[in-house]
């Protein structure tokens, strides 16, 4: 498992707060409060329902903790409980809307995706990179939820083909063939609009 700051592993972390120590919980989770929030943000594309959609996982984590088998990666494990939670949500938008056919609908397109943005101190960027990352952000966001999920696991958060099958509940050549379309549906979309930017140059990684 990985190391923590303080180089305890988190075997070592987890087995402290379910002897009581349940403050150490922050310790545990500190390393992916980012991604945890990115990958929600991503999937909702609102701030707020993101950020309660985070924090709701990290409640789920804590209560279930004991329930955590040991031989999975923690992080997965995590990611797995924040796309549930991002999932219901989803559901909940939709019933919302069915009850609601009166009022003016709003996707609260305003709202853009954060899951390819620095977490960390932002350098400064030049004009031309924040338009391609914006680009890329808005479409990625576009993808319909099954591709838009996978390329999150698999090129945002880089989880493993086992690791990003094991937290969708799907098969590996499942998450191969998602993977390929979904980067497909990218190009098409992409290639066109960044041509500008680079001709001479391949603008995605794969």
């Amino acid at each position: 498992m990985a190391e923590v700051a303080d180089g305890r592993d988190e075997a070592q972390i987890i087995a402290s707060i379910l002897s009581g120590n349940t403050n150490e919980f922050y310790v545990l989770i500190r390393p992916y409060e980012r991604s945890v929030y990115a990958m929600a943000l991503s999937l909702l594309q609102n701030e707020a329902d993101a950020e309660d959609a985070a924090q709701e996982a990290f409640l789920k984590a804590f209560r279930h903790l004991a329930s955590f088998r040991a031989e999975a990666k923690f992080s997965t494990w995590l990611i797995s409980i924040t796309l549930n939670e991002a999932r219901s949500r989803l559901r909940q938008r939709k019933v919302l809307k069915l009850q609601s056919l009166d009022e003016p609908l709003d996707e609260q397109g305003h709202v853009s995706p954060a899951l390819l943005r620095d977490w960390c101190e932002v350098s400064t960027q030049t004009l031309e990179r924040q338009e391609v990352r914006l680009l890329l952000e808005r479409a990625i966001a576009s993808l319909p939820l099954i591709y838009r999920e996978i390329v999150l696991m698999r090129d945002v958060e880089e989880l493993s083909v086992n690791e990003s099958a094991e937290t969708l509940g799907i098969s590996i050549g499942s998450v191969k063939v998602r993977l390929h379309r979904a980067r497909m549906m990218l190009q098409k979309t992409l290639a066109p609009q960044l041509k500008p930017f680079n001709p001479k140059r391949r603008w995605l990684p794969w």
